[in-house]
């Protein structure tokens, strides 16, 4: 690499893979002596305008002088990075820092020049804008804060470049020449700006695996069996609309056809374009083919091939290679060891995939990171008659497998515009980035429901899962998931219980729930079930064994009539002899009562004792119907039913072994009514629609995260650069932390020491009267429990009888550690923890001090920033906080100081990321105001590449 004239080593950190506009990728890369060559080769095949662009004048060719300076750098001054597919140059981008004057300078100057050059070719796919964040990162990192550009008034698409990427910018034009100035500090819209690029082209890279024109089945046997060519069975059985060819090395010189599928030796034999290929050859054998469809312009790879990061280290280095070799072409991959996708679209009807039967359409994406849970659910999806999503269908399918590349935060960019998907569903072992996983989820969610079930909780990650290190425990996790707007389950029955609710009704407007059916004891079943679910449900309506049809309709019309009433759940049970016409009858009763009133949901639990469950389970797919002009039915949370005109259909669960009847096709428009065969999947089910519905009406309104006119965020990072300047890391003192919190209006509570008891005095006497002695041993901080703690000490007698007692009970002093702090008015003591973890980002803590939240782990949390309306729920989040409002005749804590509290410690974090944890333990809040009596910080210097850097993919 570099000559050792350069004053910086080789900066591998700068090197990233990025997804540039039209899905396929790139990588860029430092510029190094090295690449001469490159250079010149890729300066030939620039045309003569984009030449004239950058130089100002005709520049046909780069001289040696030219070469030189382009490809020696030193890494700080002058930097050069480059954008290369195949290992050859498609862009360049450079800075030279300057001076006041415009000439060449040092640090501390911080400002330079910026210039690039793309390849007319690659002109249009977002090259320039991915090299100008990576060239704003570097630039930033070695302390430079802007950015000048000159550029000819005709140079229209480099000008876009720089006004729409979000800084703040000066422009002049002089002596023919627009001159651009522009600021590096990340703001509102940059970021925006480039979250929005980072959407469209991850979205478009997995739209071009999920809708290919043109696909080859590499690794299709000669004979029948085996993975690939049951791949290829599955591909031409579900009838794609595109080209499919089948490879085989293997095959005779002859041979033109495999199942009547148009067959070749390699993919280099194939006329025209392939956009996908699928990888079922020996692991060994995958790079020779992962090449030869490079070099033919493959857009990307499902590799269903095992033997990777599954089988151990030797496979973990052979996975990392896999995705470089990939990337190398501009290639994205689905695996390895990926069970497959599938797209029932009928533009699509890809089934590349091990299922040897395609899934009904419908409207619910699926992503499940394991082959086996994945079998699972399509299994469930396709029966119509068994099962509780058996008529609802799926829109698209991902089973990432070893989640080498594509992950499911790639497939959430996808389906969050995707106009054929209401609602997501996924199985997750591992969150690879939990913080943009966070911050999709919060997005998705606010459109389309999304519903989580994480595997693997209480332990490592598969063995082929590469994830970052985490501190934050699994609760954490998923509460910081429920903040997002996540729907988070434990089970996959409740997966698809709650997918089969939410795909076809609408979100509940409240709480308040009816029940009503023919089984006293079933009814009550239901009323405990939502009691235990936090709803608020009606006493139970009986309409008896008796009651018929009508006495169904009649009664279901009533309470969806009701305004009292949010949601209805009917209870069934079949009259003993009763015969299939009427089972027929009360299934059409529900659907006309239901069909009156389409706002509020609707949910049947039944017991199945005869032909009910045959009426129930005549119900469609999610699918448009027949005569809908093609086009899909909005999402429940987005459109009423009652625009739309739906009609109810019932559907129905079934208990595993049992037989049904094939389900019928139901009425145009047709709207399901789930049903459930026990009380507590339905309720559940609906509980947590609920909470998802009451977190979309709570997330139109977000807040925002307030002003405080006495922070001082200069000060506090003055005090933070010359405290870091000891060292790479450390935690402050007493005297210390009380000053940086005091730059954001955190008082603490002085605590002096107290070596022996006339220095205890002598500090109480500074403090004045009453005081606390407490002792800071680590075995006794924190533990009044332990007696550790002496309280309303009114004189000197008293304080030093206890300085004797505690000493005579744990030790000398230099054992106890001893202090004296003023006493602070009596409230209910809580604890506040804010800290950075490398894998979900910051994160802010509540909840009381003691056995609360240590032993009961009532513990809530919030992403950093917090705003005021998160503040507040906050608070209200923990079981114990009733103790905060009066319980049991208390008066009230200031809640609203609490409050203030937490959003000043949020800015704290936010505002200063070198801030990696501080503790506030116990803050005592009082019923006017509280008091910090122990606080803690530590800081470390922040990382070079943080969540406001540039994008790129995971390295794994």
């Amino acid at each position: 690499m570099q000559t050792s004239p350069d004053r910086h080593e080789y900066p591998a950190h700068w090197e990233a893979d990025v997804v540039l506009r039209d899905g396929g990728t790139a990588r860029i890369r430092p510029i190094t002596v090295d690449d001469a060559d490159r250079l010149v080769s890729f300066y030939e095949q620039v045309s003569d305008e984009s030449k004239y662009y950058r130089f100002f004048a005709p520049y046909p060719r780069l001289s040696a002088k030219d070469v030189h300076r382009f490809t020696h750098h030193d890494f700080v001054d002058r930097v050069g990075l480059a954008a290369t597919i195949g290992g050859e140059f498609i862009a360049t981008v450079r800075y030279d820092r300057i001076g006041a004057d415009g000439t060449p300078a040092s640090a501390p100057a911080d400002e330079a020049e910026v210039a690039f050059l793309v390849q007319d070719a690659h002109q249009g796919r977002g090259v320039a804008s991915a090299l100008l964040e990576h060239i704003g990162a570097v630039a930033r990192e070695r302390g430079i804060r802007r950015f000048a550009a000159e550029v000819l008034p005709a140079n229209t698409k480099m000008i876009k470049v720089f006004t729409d990427a979000g800084y703040t910018q000066k422009r002049s034009f002089e002596d023919g020449v627009v001159r651009l100035e522009f600021d590096l500090e990340p703001t509102d819209r940059s970021l925006a700006v480039q979250y929005a690029r980072e959407h469209r082209a991850e979205a478009r890279s997995v739209q071009r695996l999920l809708a290919p024109g043109s696909v080859a089945v590499i690794g299709a046997g000669r004979t029948p069996g085996g993975v690939g060519r049951s791949v290829l069975g599955n591909i031409r059985d579900a009838g794609f609309t595109g080209r499919l060819h089948a490879v085989n090395k293997a095959l005779p010189e002859g041979q033109k056809e495999l199942d009547g599928v148009p067959a070749h030796r390699s993919v280099r034999d194939i006329d025209g374009p392939v956009d996908l290929a699928v990888v079922a050859v020996p692991a060994e054998q995958v790079t020779e083919v992962v090449t030869e469809c490079g070099e033919h312009g493959v857009q990307g790879l499902v590799v269903v091939s095992a033997g990777y990061a599954e089988s151990g280290h030797e496979g973990r280095e052979r996975q990392r290679a896999l995705v470089r070799h990939a990337r190398t072409y501009g290639m994205r991959i689905i695996g390895p060891n990926a069970f497959g996708i599938i797209n029932t679209s009928p533009q699509v009807r890809l089934n590349a995939s091990l299922a040897p039967e395609v899934p009904r359409p419908g409207r619910i994406g699926l992503f499940a990171q394991s082959g086996a849970i994945g079998i699972a659910l399509l299994s469930r999806l396709h029966r119509r008659g068994g099962g509780v999503t058996g008529v609802t269908g799926v829109s698209t399918f991902v089973s990432s497998g070893n989640r080498a590349d594509v992950s499911g935060n790639d497939v959430l960019q996808y389906w969050y515009e995707d106009p054929d998907t209401d609602v997501v569903l996924m199985y997750l072992e591992s969150i690879g980035n939990p913080r943009k996983f966070t911050r999709l989820a919060r997005r998705t969610a606010a459109a389309k429901p999304l519903v989580v079930v994480q595997g693997a909780r209480h332990g490592a990650a598969p063995q082929g899962h590469a994830v970052r290190a985490t501190r934050l425990p699994h609760a954490t996790v998923s509460a910081l998931l429920r903040q997002a707007g996540v729907i988070r389950v434990d089970t996959i029955t409740e997966l698809v219980d709650a997918g089969l609710l939410l795909a076809r009704q609408p979100l509940p407007p409240g709480p308040r729930v009816a029940i009503l059916g023919n089984s006293e004891s079933l009814g009550l079943l239901t009323y405990d079930a939502c009691l235990a679910e936090g709803l608020r449900p009606h006493p139970p309506q009986d309409l008896t064994t008796a009651a018929s049809a009508a006495d169904f309709h009649a009664a279901l019309s009533r309470a969806l009539a009701d305004d009292r009433c949010d949601a209805v759940v009917v209870t069934a049970i079949p009259a003993v002899g009763e015969g299939s016409v009427g089972d027929a009858a009360l299934a059409q009763a529900l659907r006309s009562a239901s069909a009156a009133a389409p706002g509020k949901p609707v949910l049947v639990v039944h017991v199945e004792l005869g032909g009910l469950a045959e009426a129930l389970s005549a119900a469609a797919s999610t699918a448009p119907q027949p005569g809908a002009g093609g086009t899909a039915p909005s999402t429940p949370a987005r459109t009423s039913p009652a625009e739309s005109g739906e009609q109810p259909q019932v559907v129905h669960d079934a208990t595993p072994g049992e037989e049904h009847l094939p389900a019928t096709e139901a009425p145009e428009g047709a709207h399901l009514i789930p049903a459930y065969p026990a009380a507590e999947r339905a309720v559940r089910a609906l509980g947590q629609a609920v909470a998802y519905a009451q977190w979309r009406r709570e997330a139109a309104d977000p807040g925002k995260v307030p002003e405080y006119e006495d922070i001082d965020e200069k000060g506090a990072a003055a005090l933070i650069d010359g405290l870091l300047a000891r060292g790479q890391g450390l935690t402050l003192g007493t005297d210390e932390t009380c000053d940086l919190l005091g730059h954001y209006g955190v008082q603490v509570h002085r605590a002096l020491p107290a070596p022996t008891p006339d220095a205890a005095a002598e500090a109480a006497r500074t403090l004045g009267y009453p005081v606390a002695l407490k002792a800071t041993a680590p075995h006794l901080r924190h533990r009044a429990d332990l007696g550790g703690v002496r309280l309303d000490l009114a004189d000197e007698d008293q304080l030093r009888r206890s300085y004797a007692e505690l000493t005579e009970l744990f030790g000398a002093p230099e054992e106890l550690r001893p202090v004296v702090q003023r006493m602070a008015p009596r409230g209910v003591d809580v604890v506040v923890r804010a800290v950075i973890d490398p894998a979900a980002g910051a994160v802010l803590s509540f909840g009381l001090a003691g056995a609360a939240s240590q032993l009961l782990g009532d513990t809530a949390h919030r992403l950093i920033p917090v705003t005021d309306r998160e503040a507040t729920s906050l608070v209200r989040s923990i079981r114990t906080a009733p103790l905060l409002f009066g319980w049991r005749g208390s008066a009230p804590a200031d809640t609203r100081a609490l409050e203030e509290l937490l959003l000043r410690v949020s800015r704290l974090v936010d505002d200063h990321p070198e801030v990696v944890a501080v503790t506030l333990e116990p803050v005592v809040v009082a019923s006017h105001g509280l008091s910090v009596l122990g606080a803690s910080v530590r800081l470390a210097p922040p990382p070079a590449r943080d969540d406001l850097g540039p994008r790129t993919l995971p390295a794994y």
